[in-house]
């Protein structure tokens, strides 16, 4: 018996298809509208607006964690997620293989999530990593761990969004294991085809099957506070305000 067919065969004995399905499922759903438009209609809006919509699906758990930073205050993206996983380790061997295997498979419009699996000792992203996305039409990556050739990475308009800053190269201190897999980080669990925003307030993950549905109620909030923003201008009172369903 094949590994595989073990591995099925534990999981029936368990009762674990439920789980693996929910866990390990990749949705392959397709948008109503063409990628690109979708994502710039995300870059529109903020990362609060989504996290209040999230909430009305009873998605309470999708922002990552608060320590990932925006290397500029400025970006706002948006993009399809491509996730990696690393981990400590000394192997050496291989691992150039297996990243550029990874990079070639990186395709446009992708944001990259990376979960370094708590990684404190190396740096994955610096500024070679960032012109090759760069130039294969990849919108932003967030790692949860270490970054360097920050110079470097600043001359190009790609997001970035780190933990902290290391100059330690990863061969030798950590190995890449998995990519365009599940993943999580904090929280959140983030799956290749999902769709990940970030501002200058953090970084959430939008489930792809819901993508679409997110967006459109996101653009509603967004309209409605547009309004709130220009009663409070006009100095209407708090009582006028919320009497016409507004908010604070």
């Amino acid at each position: 018996m094949n590994n595989e067919n073990l591995l099925q065969k534990e999981a029936k004995m368990m009762k674990l298809e439920k789980l693996i399905a929910q866990r390990e499922g990749v949705s392959t759903k397709e948008f109503p509208v063409p990628v690109k438009e979708l994502l710039k209609r995300y870059e529109q809006l903020y990362t609060g607006a989504i996290s209040d919509v999230l909430r009305e699906f009873c998605l309470l758990d999708q922002s990552l964690p608060g320590h990932l930073r925006p290397l500029r205050d400025s970006d706002v993206v948006a993009g399809i997620a491509f996730t990696v996983k690393s981990a400590p380790n000394v192997k050496i061997t291989g691992e150039m293989t297996f990243r550029t295997q990874m990079l070639d498979e990186m395709g446009e419009d992708t944001f990259v999530v990376w979960d370094t699996s708590n990684d404190e000792k190396a740096t994955l992203w610096g500024g070679v990593m960032t012109a090759t996305a760069y130039g294969k039409g990849v919108k932003a990556a967030c790692i949860d761990g270490g970054i360097r050739d920050t110079k470097q990475i600043l001359e190009k308009p790609f997001p970035v969004y780190y933990k902290h800053r290391i100059p330690n190269g990863s061969l030798g201190r950590c190995l890449i294991t998995h990519y365009q897999v599940p993943i999580k980080i904090g929280d959140v669990v983030i799956k290749p085809g999902d769709v990940v925003f970030a501002d200058c307030d953090g970084v959430v993950c939008v489930p792809r099957d819901i993508a679409h549905d997110v967006l459109v109620r996101a653009e509603e909030i967004r309209a409605n506070e547009k309004k709130i923003f220009g009663w409070v201008a006009e100095g209407q009172s708090i009582h006028q305000i919320t009497e016409k369903g507004g908010y604070f």
